[in-house]
């Protein structure tokens, strides 16, 4: 048992899951006319039919990394996470990801804040080729402690061109590709394990501080759309909150990853200081595996050639579910 888990840290990844979906099953109503929407919530991103074209849209946020942010006074990189855990669920469905729009919620401007955050998302959009198109800044004291930035992106793609996981089946094999670092999910277990054993200016072998290590920014997948135009790929995973979990999202079929990626030092810093188990570390880490691929054993070496530093991680099982070599991933 671990002396800390992520839902002690505060994010309780079950009761996460049982209050979407009941949030999801009051989403009923559905637009009538043209452009209307495709498939159902649940997957990476949400389409919109657009004649032979499909739109994407998806949301998402830094999280509780801009209170790592705050220790270490640097903003100058979480606009690149902002834009990356929003372009990257794009990839996943092999949407090309086009324009942006930000969302600051503060109790207090920062002048200086305000334009550490504007670097980071300039060169977000600039590695993942979009613009940034508008956004709103509210400033909620009484209601907001500190900053809140997220993000929504839009997507289009060929409908023919669109990857859902469909096509998925037992005996493809699962490329991963490595993270940079703990991206920007898991941060509420991260920084109690931080804040509780150690401090952000503890050094790690490889010489960068704790908060500098955690402040990496997310890497944007951006060699996705060559990839799926290149070689044949049935299914991608964006590998966020809830670790291996997010396999469960593509396919009814099992996700087997027997020869895991090796995860950075930062990730077996955390496991060691916080007493924390193994199946706990990989249902709320992407543990050293950012992004991954799955395809039949003949695109593989297509893949290796365009994707730096993939491997084989496994194979599809028949067997529901995502699974650690003989565990299962709960």
């Amino acid at each position: 048992m671990s002396k800390i888990t992520y839902r002690d840290a505060g994010v309780d990844i079950d009761l996460e899951s049982s209050a979407i979906k009941a949030l999801i099953q009051n989403l009923t109503y559905r637009r009538k006319g043209r452009f209307t929407m495709t498939g159902s919530p649940g997957h990476f991103a949400g389409l919109i039919d657009f004649g032979d074209m499909a739109l994407a849209l998806t949301t998402d946020g830094v999280g509780t990394k801009m209170l790592v942010a705050d220790k270490v006074q640097d903003w100058s990189t979480v606009g690149i996470d902002c834009v990356a855990m929003n372009v990257n669920d794009l990839y996943v469905m092999n949407m090309e990801p086009v324009a942006f729009v930000d969302y600051i919620a503060t109790d207090t401007l920062s002048v200086e804040k305000m334009a550490q955050i504007g670097i980071g998302l300039n060169e977000g959009a600039r590695q993942a080729n979009i613009d940034i198109v508008g956004g709103e800044t509210a400033s909620l004291r009484g209601l907001v402690h500190g900053l809140d930035l997220a993000g929504t992106c839009l997507g289009i793609q060929k409908k023919e061109s669109i990857i859902t996981g469909s096509a998925i089946e037992p005996g493809d094999k699962i490329l991963g590709v490595p993270s940079t670092g703990v991206h920007s999910n898991g941060l509420s277990l991260a920084r109690t394990v931080v804040e509780k054993y150690a401090d952000y200016d503890e050094r790690l072998r490889n010489g960068r501080t704790l908060g500098e290590e955690l402040l990496v920014p997310t890497r944007i997948y951006n060699e996705n759309l060559d990839v799926a135009s290149s070689c044949t790929v049935h299914g991608m995973c964006h590998i966020t909150g809830g670790g291996l979990l997010n396999f469960r999202r593509l396919s009814h079929y099992g996700f087997l990853i027997d020869k895991p990626v090796k995860p950075p030092e930062i990730f077996s810093w955390i496991q060691k200081t916080g007493d924390i188990s193994v199946i706990e570390m990989y249902r709320t880490f992407n543990m050293g595996m950012g992004y991954a691929y799955i395809v039949p054993p003949s695109s593989v070496p297509c893949v290796q050639s365009h994707v730096r530093g993939v491997q084989v991680v496994g194979e599809v099982v028949e067997e529901p579910g995502a699974w650690l070599r003989d565990t299962e991933i709960t």
